[in-house]
């Protein structure tokens, strides 16, 4: 399977597809910065230099070339302000659905957040309350394509070892998970397109992941 991924130096990305590639898949990183791609390689990814921020549909389509999927765990990262909370967070989670549709790359992963539902507090932080309306708002825009779509929105990441057991559920309580156990999940819901059409939250719990993604799929 060739899985493109947007954001392929996130801690997420890089660790997705070090499982992608240990596993006999193709794991394709786009990368905005030239300097990150000996990290991916590192990791057996395919570097492609490609911003997001700054690039057309038919460019990013060109580099979907025989995808099996795509995967967006791009974001705009902690100093970045609310401008490019939209610009990265919603519009580029967008942009890659436009270069799926026109590259007919059909299965479409989004990394969202726990969160989105949950209107911002008042008086609270700005930053905070864009990053998550350009989440919900790419979740929105993704559910209104014709796209085998999955969202999943993880609670707390952390660093913490893998356990290999999570809650995955339409609604979760609030919680931790850790990131190389988010980058199970991806994986595993590649291979389970029944989990088309849902939106997933995942936090550290009792369930074995492929026993999770059973019971979400049913």
């Amino acid at each position: 399977m060739r899985v493109v991924i947007a954001g392929g130096h996130g801690k997420i990305a890089l660790l997705l597809q070090r499982h992608l590639a240990e596993r006999g898949d193709t794991p394709v990183g786009l990368i905005r910065n030239p300097a990150q791609a000996d990290a991916l390689r590192a990791v057996g990814a395919i570097p492609i230099v490609c911003d997001l921020e700054h690039t057309g549909v038919a460019e990013l389509a060109a580099h979907l070339d025989d995808a099996d999927a795509v995967i967006f765990a791009a974001g705009a990262g902690p100093g970045s302000g609310a401008t490019r909370k939209d610009t990265v967070d919603r519009a580029a989670a967008a942009l890659l659905a436009d270069a799926a549709t026109r590259a007919d790359v059909a299965r479409y992963l989004l990394v969202s957040s726990m969160g989105v539902d949950d209107p911002p507090a008042p008086g609270g932080d700005d930053v905070w309350a864009a990053y998550l309306r350009a989440k919900r708002a790419a979740e929105d825009d993704l559910r209104a394509r014709d796209l085998a779509w999955t969202v999943l929105r993880p609670g707390r990441l952390t660093d913490d070892p893998p356990t290999g057991r999570v809650t995955l559920t339409r609604h979760a309580e609030h919680g931790a998970i850790s990131r190389t156990d988010v980058a199970h999940v991806l994986t595993a819901l590649l291979d389970e397109p029944r989990t088309t059409g849902a939106t997933l939250e995942l936090i550290d719990g009792p369930t074995p992941i492929a026993d999770a993604i059973h019971a979400a799929a049913t």
